[in-house]
């Protein structure tokens, strides 16, 4: 059976200033990929991102997302995205996780309107899911790094989104939980069908876990990850020739390992 793409990009170009950040990138994204950004720092995985969400304006090219060109999609209530510095914000800010979490569910569709039971419920659930049920009436500024990080996608997927987009996700968090994290990222992706695009910097973890690779550095490569797929030739296409890859073992799915 055909999946049909969710995004669609197409020959996209990207400015910021009088410098080309994203050139000529096309690449199709299908319902339930759990999706890999990688690239060398400054190739413009975060610009890339950006402008297929609408944030950055686009020089060139077409963005579709569910078959809409971007111009006239409206239903944002479907996407849920973390930023990069989501995490940075005033930490003497009376917000609860749980507090945190509920604005998940203030959609377009909700706006003006209180919480109902239905939608308590779906916090409930995403803090669970998450494994922060417990930090419910903690304050926001006084979780770890690896928990503000889970509660934000706590938040995100409270929205019941179709497409979650993460900017570096484990970005500040201890090496010792990153696994922890992924594991649950790949049950999201696995046990409700969420298509799930990370912009990530371990490279171990996105040809360990996840269904695609997008590499990018100014021109993008796409390809899917599958037993098949040779990861330095992946990776030579935007790190260069003379790029080695040294693969740490993870426990998970994929073409290194098992569940």
């Amino acid at each position: 059976m055909k999946v049909e793409p969710v995004i669609e990009v197409e020959n996209l170009e990207v400015k910021r200033g009088a410098s080309t950040v994203v050139s000529e990138a096309s690449f199709k994204i299908a319902s339930g990929e759990y999706v890999g950004i990688v690239g060398p720092n400054g190739g413009g995985k975060t610009t890339l991102v950006e402008a297929v969400l609408g944030l950055l304006p686009k020089t060139k090219g077409t963005v579709k997302i569910f078959g809409r060109p971007i111009e006239d999609f409206d239903q944002w209530e479907r996407i849920a995205y973390v930023p990069q510095h989501a995490t940075n914000f005033d930490e003497l800010f009376p917000l609860t996780v749980r507090e945190l979490v509920a604005q998940g569910r203030i959609g377009r569709a909700k706006m003006g309107r209180k919480l109902r039971r239905e939608d308590w419920e779906k916090v409930t659930e995403a803090m669970e899911f998450l494994e922060i049920s417990h930090l419910a009436g903690k304050r926001i500024g006084k979780l770890s790094g690896g928990q503000k990080q889970r509660a934000f996608i706590a938040r995100a997927i409270a929205r019941e989104p179709e497409i979650l987009v993460l900017d570096e996700p484990v970005a500040g968090v201890d090496p010792s939980v990153q696994e922890k994290f992924y594991k649950l990222l790949s049950d999201l992706n696995l046990k409700k069908g969420t298509t799930i695009i990370s912009v990530s910097h371990d490279l171990s973890v996105v040809f360990c876990r996840m269904s695609r690779v997008i590499c990018v550095n100014q021109r993008t490569y796409s390809c899917e990850v599958n037993e098949g797929t040779d990861p330095e030739k992946v990776l030579r296409q935007v790190y260069g020739e003379h790029f080695h890859f040294v693969f740490h073992r993870h426990e998970c799915r994929g073409v290194f390992g098992n569940e």
